[in-house]
């Protein structure tokens, strides 16, 4: 099915002027990488295109491979789901549980159980995809569908978006989601000039915090520091609205976790004791009720700074209620919790691969900007190879959304590297990303952290299977499929978190521990610029 692509872009004139420091041994030359957020602001929105019914059938490709019964079972009922989700939790944990069922099924594609069960969700089945070849049918609007999937096989209530179902619950083929993610485009792109200097405005007093934390503390929380920076850039570069000059003040962060809790809590390991968790946060939805109050708080926030994509949704058809919900989910839900949850993921990739990359990065980062007139621009981030490469690794090892869900449209036949297996009209399949983008018949060293994988040709031919986006990286989201509106968006606040850390500092030292949501770093040292 044939379809225009939109691209997200960030103009490059609004930039940031760095200061003015001793010059520069030439950064190590690198084959760059072409495919990347791009430069020129331009946005078109092509029309949704109709999808085939679930009833029919398009032709595929012959297998050649055979064709083999799917395995694993589902057990019994309500026994089964429960008995998975301790395994799952508790007994094995998440990684053990589908490596142990690889080995047992000798197969990467198989049938098992998915959380939460019961009394949850009653309809925990799923065909499991753990391979870099089955994986991206997850992403084919003409075989799946992706109605009320997105947190896999339960939906929390609606009263926590005030009453409608989100974009990202949507189906490419439903009347709202065209225009919806419209809204979306129209909001990145409104503002797109206020991006880097916004960025460099709350991350600077991001690390001005550590420092005095350090200072005072000898170590420093850096997912604190990062969520309230997150939240002060995405408010003020989006919609212009500094939160702590309004009523919300500095409460944003905390409001969106606790809001986030309620919608997640049945996927979640909170650390509390295991009777209370899973009797508890794993069996029951928390009522809605208890969040209205802060959600009311957020609404408002977003309503009274957001005129201008509000009239913009009235224009489409969409009333400037379900727009500013919309809004919310995809500022709140989707680019602060991408952020909590991806910075501190790759901070602790880079933390931990030590001073020889960190030096690296900062010779190559201060060079390129210098080379370009001094200023943090996208054309500066296009001379940094290294970088780039340094921010799709951290994609690929440890994407920030690890579970994607799709429903099957119609029969098909999805392939692994080993074997062909039927699918079934109707049938829900999940796909659990890291083991896809760790695939070892895919990635040289799979499990291993390597910064300058994606560097020149045969590293820019791996981006197709760099998948974060619920996509590949080398496509772009359109209003006719899945892929993240902010795809663009995300990639380029990553490239500037790692440009203003080594602008800044020469080299980092965390500690890292767990949390529910991604990493727990703790900054220890941070070694001031020096050359």
């Amino acid at each position: 099915m044939a379809s225009s692509s939109l691209q997200l872009q960030f103009s490059l004139q609004r930039s940031r002027k760095l200061p003015a420091s001793k010059p520069l041994k030439p950064a190590p030359f690198f084959q760059p990488i072409t495919s990347s957020v791009s430069k020129e602001p331009s946005i078109s929105t092509p029309s949704p295109l109709p999808l085939p019914p679930a009833s029919t059938v398009v032709p595929s490709k012959p297998t050649k491979l055979p064709i083999r019964k799917i395995p694993g079972d589902y057990g019994l009922p309500l026994i089964g789901p429960w008995k998975d989700r301790q395994d799952y939790f508790y007994n094995q944990g998440r990684d053990e549980y589908f490596k142990s069922r690889i080995q047992k099924y000798q197969s990467t594609v198989f049938r098992t159980n998915m959380p939460p069960g019961p009394l949850i969700s009653f309809n925990s089945k799923v065909v499991v995809l753990l391979d870099g070849k089955s994986f991206p049918v997850l992403f084919d609007s003409d075989k799946v569908e992706k109605k009320d999937v997105f947190t896999g096989t339960y939906m929390p209530s609606t009263e926590l978006t005030g009453g409608y179902r989100i974009l990202s619950y949507l189906d490419p083929s439903e009347p709202n989601h065209a225009n919806l993610k419209k809204i979306m485009f129209f909001l990145l792109s409104l503002r797109r000039d206020q991006v880097i200097p916004e960025f460099h405005n709350s991350y600077t007093k991001l690390y001005d915090d550590l420092e005095a934390e350090l200072a005072k503390k000898g170590k420093a929380s850096f997912g604190e520091a990062n969520d309230q920076a997150s939240f002060t850039f995405l408010a003020r570069s989006l919609y212009g609205a500094n939160p702590d000059d309004t009523k919300l003040g500095s409460d944003g962060p905390k409001i969106v976790s606790k809001w986030v809790l309620f919608q997640l809590h049945p996927l979640l390991i909170l650390g509390l004791p295991r009777l209370v968790e899973d009797g508890i946060f794993h069996t029951i939805s928390l009522p809605p009720f208890l969040i209205k109050k802060d959600y009311k708080r957020l609404y408002d926030f977003f309503y009274q700074n957001s005129t201008p994509v509000l009239d913009e949704a009235e224009k489409l058809g969409i009333s400037r209620e379900e727009a500013c919900h919309n809004l919310i989910f995809a500022t709140c839900f989707n680019s602060f919790g991408g952020m909590k949850l991806f910075f501190p993921n790759m901070l602790k990739w880079v933390g931990r691969a030590g001073v020889k990359l960190h030096t690296e990065l900062a010779q190559e980062i201060r060079s390129a900007i210098q080379s370009t007139g001094g200023e943090v621009t996208m054309a500066a981030m296009e001379r940094m190879p290294l970088m780039k490469s340094v921010v799709y690794e951290s994609l690929r090892i440890e994407p920030p959304v690890p579970s994607q869900y799709a429903r099957a449209r119609r029969d098909f036949v999805i392939e692994s590297h080993d074997a062909a297996f039927q699918i079934k009209e109707g049938e829900l399949l999940f796909g659990f990303q890291p083991f896809a983008t760790k695939d070892p018949k895919i990635f040289d060293r799979a499990d291993e952290f390597l910064p300058e994988r994606f560097i020149g040709d045969e590293g820019e031919k791996l981006l197709k299977h760099v998948l974060w986006s619920n996509g590949p990286e080398t496509e772009n989201p359109t209003v006719n499929n899945k892929q993240c509106a902010g795809k663009d968006f995300v990639v380029l606040v990553s490239r500037l978190m790692l440009v203003e850390l080594f602008l800044r500092y020469d080299s980092i030292d965390i500690e890292v521990g767990a949390s529910p949501l991604g990493a727990k770093v703790t900054v220890t040292s941070l070694k001031k610029a020096s050359f």
